[in-house]
């Protein structure tokens, strides 16, 4: 009862502030004309710096108006809690075309006259795939052009409250609060709404959803396209769908309508590579019956018989091969001729996705208007942070003007500090590596003892090895060290990138991303690297083993190879990354946002406005793409560095990708507030990154199939040393392993027991028998398998490159038809403005002052005849 009073007396006072009982769920002002661009919000909190606050935000938003910017301010009254006070900011008219003239913002002046292409045949085949032409296509297609405040004439302002999209508002706004001043502190002028975020007077700063997520907005004059792209995009549902990209860059901006083009091109692309991968995983398990390694393994009368040396010393006993049948048999699954095949395949694969990306890329170019974005970033994106820090001034040799600059000592200085703690932390992954290393080598006979002692695992030995048993209990605490030295390097890694005071946004991102790439690449791939071309292959040999620290015996690879404990490691953290990845992105922010969800449905509509709807919503940060764009090219590495070893590996990425557009659409409609628009032209830096992990992933690819697999080894022994014409593989598993005397084992090496009184093991190597004159000593079929390893790297490096450089000749980046229609719209803009340019200097002449507006006319006619010409 005493709730209801309070709600009741809640709502009496809500509705005697609103006398006109108006929506609070609206983006305009409370006279419904004026549309709220940018919300503002603090908390008038009583501690010593309120003061000091209160000066700022008089300062700042007396400084907005004077910019032309309207405020209107929300009481804490109003608000749900009492406390939140909200400054909502309108951009009229003439600042908008003030600052579309400065930021060079291109805007309609005709409508686009190029025929379109010609239908695709498949189309009504993918009709089920498309959406509706209005999501697809939400504005008409035109020709534009830089706007400018002389001659608004000529651009299609139909009207002036929806001439600029919500996001080109957004922008210009934002543009503005990053370099507004509030005022000067310890000698220093201040500026930006970075500042005052960072320092407490203001909590939030953020343009507003135009609808809720779930139901289109009451007003007519709003376009609901937060409930389109919702109904649309954002739902797992939709997963079959193709993506809005005009609606997504009309509603966010171009920077992050470009990331979901480029994942959604990637996970197109993936769909190929995992259709071959699967066909390759096939073709391994319906020939797994055949292959004569393993058969020669499980068989009693061969594998039975055969005794191998202890895999650790004193603890370990001898062992008969025949108990690793079953990993035997599975690692003929990934250890195929397929996979030669697959690798050579994924190293073109690659190539095709990257030439095809840069056509897709020019094509959004010309469509969103980014042609000539490269000059314009150069000028506009230079960083606040930088103008204030930087207090020094020198003249620019271009512009004649003084501008802010870094001295060079204080540059190097900063970029020692910077590169040491890259080194250091780098490092402190290789020193967590070692010790996984470490690890794996010290409970290696404890598994052994274990599972050759305890009953109940009796059942599952021959599956569960000590082998696999450390590799996967190992892989898992690798994971675990990852994640966990992940976390506190994202926070290292933006510390010492703005301890640099990069000059612009994109060099701050380019030294972020490098930063961060250069640690996950160590971090995610380390351990790879290590059983995939360390593992086993520095063993020694039964009596002079290689001791890591003197103390723990290298590990060895199963008869059978490495290679299914590189597909072990590999599906653990590249699956465990995946997992845990959509964990954070989707579960998190809706935990997060649980709360603010049920006020949002609680309560009427008068009650709880939009701007305190999206306040209660998480903040999709500066760097939110950056750790998108992070997570997919550590994927694109799993699937491209070590595929030779797993070709499930793209099936499993395209499955999460499916999932991840979705999750990623999701969260960003519904979960985040929304984002200030952006422009970018490409997908920046990631680029280069991705051309470099092309060129790598040849070089381990080859690698991984001549030294982790054995088919070199078997093609060696097919082709020189079988002795048996009409089954050539048979023996091949004796030809691989080596004898060893027992007695010439030393204390230190030999088993406590040997209770059967075995005289001889086998081990893997190829090495000469105890009663050989060169004993122990590497027999010449090793010189002869080595020779073999380093030539087919030699010829398939060559082959697979060559390749790779002849298909990217053969497709050109900018397609045929985009630069007939660049160089049509360059043309008929140059055409419509000297037209305009004549106008007005006839009407000139008809006005008087003859003689130099005839020069001026003769000039323009010069200047369109030459465009004609060009």
């Amino acid at each position: 009862q005493q709730s209801g009073r309070k709600y009741n007396l809640f709502l009496k006072r809500r509705l005697r502030i609103d006398k006109r009982h108006q929506s609070k769920d609206s983006i305009f002002f409370r006279d419904g004309v004026r549309r709220i661009d940018f919300v503002l919000s603090y908390v008038d909190d009583l501690n010593k710096e309120w003061e000091k606050k209160l000066e700022r935000r008089k300062e700042f938003e007396s400084n907005l108006q004077k910019a032309g910017l309207e405020l209107e301010t929300e009481d804490k009254k109003e608000s749900e809690d009492g406390k939140i006070f909200f400054v909502k900011i309108h951009a009229p008219w003439e600042v908008l075309i003030t600052y579309a003239e400065v930021l060079n913002i291109k805007v309609p002046i005709k409508e686009n006259d190029i025929p379109p292409m010609v239908e695709n045949p498949l189309d009504c085949v993918l009709s089920p795939l498309r959406l509706p032409e209005k999501v697809m296509h939400p504005e008409p297609d035109y020709f534009t052009a830089p706007f400018s405040k002389d001659k608004q004439e000529l651009y299609l302002i139909n009207d002036e409250s929806t001439f600029f999209s919500p996001s080109m508002r957004n922008r210009i706004v934002n543009y503005i609060l990053t370099r507004c001043p509030y005022g000067t502190e310890e000698g220093k002028k201040k500026f930006g709404i970075k500042r005052l975020l960072n320092n407490g007077t203001y909590t939030a700063a953020f343009p507003l959803h135009d609808c809720q997520y779930w139901k289109k907005a009451s007003d007519p004059n709003c376009d609901s396209e937060r409930y389109t792209l919702y109904m649309e995009w954002a739902r797992f549902l939709r997963f079959y769908k193709e993506q809005p990209l005009d609606l997504i860059r009309k509603y966010y901006g171009e920077k992050i309508g470009i990331y979901f083009a480029w994942l959604g091109f990637y996970t197109e692309m993936l769909f190929l590579a995992a259709v071959v991968g699967l066909i390759c995983f096939l073709y391994g398990l319906f020939t797994m019956d055949e292959n004569m390694s393993s058969k020669e393994i499980c068989d009693p009368a061969i594998g039975g018989e055969i005794i191998m040396c202890p895999l650790c010393d004193r603890e370990c006993e001898y062992w008969r091969l025949n108990t690793t049948c079953e990993s035997s048999q599975y690692s003929h699954l990934f250890d195929n001729v397929a996979t030669l095949f697959f690798a050579i395949f994924m190293g073109i694969w690659v190539t095709l996705f990257l030439e095809f990306w840069k056509r897709r890329q020019a094509r959004l170019k010309y469509e969103w208007d980014l042609v000539d974005f490269e000059e314009e970033q150069q000028q506009l994106q230079l960083r606040p942070e930088y103008e204030a820090k930087c207090t020094q001034k020198k003249r620019n040799p271009v512009t004649q003007e003084m501008e802010p600059y870094l001295p060079l000592t204080s540059q190097a200085v900063r970029f020692c500090i910077s590169g040491a703690t890259v080194l250091f932390w780098v490092s402190l992954i290789i020193a967590s590596m070692i010790a996984v290393i470490v690890y794996r080598l010290a409970v290696y006979a404890a598994f052994a003892s274990l599972m050759e002692n305890t009953q109940t695992l009796q059942p599952i030995s021959g599956l569960l090895t000590p082998q696999l048993a450390t590799s996967v209990t190992a892989s898992c605490l690798n994971f675990v060290i990852i994640m966990i030295l992940n976390f506190f390097y994202e926070r290292i890694a933006i510390w010492i990138t703005d301890m640099e005071i990069p000059r612009t946004h994109m060099e701050y991102e380019n030294r972020l991303t490098m930063k961060m790439f250069l640690f996950q690449f160590v971090n995610y791939y380390s351990s790879c690297f290590y059983v995939a071309f360390f593992k086993g292959k520095f063993v020694g040999y039964p009596g002079a083993y290689t001791y890591m620290f003197n103390r723990w015996r290298n590990e060895e690879c199963d008869p059978a190879g490495c290679l299914i404990e590189l597909t072990t490691q590999l599906t653990i953290v590249m699956a465990g990354k995946q997992i845990w990845g959509n964990i954070q992105e989707a579960i998190v922010p809706w935990i997060c946002n649980w709360w603010g969800r049920r006020k949002a449905r609680s309560n009427p509509e008068n009650l709880y406005s939009r701007w305190e709807q999206d306040h209660d919503l998480q903040t999709f940060g500066a760097l939110g793409l950056f750790y998108e764009y992070l997570e997919m090219v550590i994927q694109f590495g799993f699937i491209t560095l070590f595929v030779a070893s797993f070709p499930l590996a793209p099936l499993l990425a395209l499955m999460n990708n499916i999932l991840e557009i979705r999750v990623d659409s999701w969260k960003l409609t519904t979960q985040y507030r929304r984002p200030v628009a952006a422009k970018a032209h490409s997908i920046g830096v990631w680029q280069e990154i991705l051309n470099g992990m092309a060129i790598l992933s040849v070089v381990t690819n080859a690698f991984i199939v001549a030294f982790t697999s054995d088919m070199i080894p078997r093609l060696v022994y097919y082709y020189a040393y079988s002795e048996n014409e009409d089954s050539p593989m048979s023996g091949y598993i004796n030809n691989s392993l080596s004898v060893f005397l027992i007695s010439d084992f030393p204390n230190r090496n030999e088993p406590k027991e040997n209770p059967e009184n075995f005289v001889i093991c086998r081990y893997r190597d190829y090495r000469y028998p105890p009663d050989h004159e060169r004993k122990y000593l590497h027999t010449m079929q090793f010189w002869h398998i080595l020779a073999a390893k380093l030539a087919f790297i030699i010829i398939m490096e060559h082959v697979v490159f060559i390749v790779k450089f002849f298909v990217a000749w053969m497709i050109p980046d900018v397609p045929a038809d985009v630069k007939a229609k660049i160089k049509r719209e360059k043309y008929l803009t140059q055409k419509i403005l000297h037209e305009y340019e004549l106008e007005k200097l006839k009407e000139r002449l008809i006005q008087g002052d003859k003689r130099a507006t005839e020069k001026e006319f003769i000039a323009t006619e010069g200047r369109m005849e030459l465009s004609r010409a060009m």
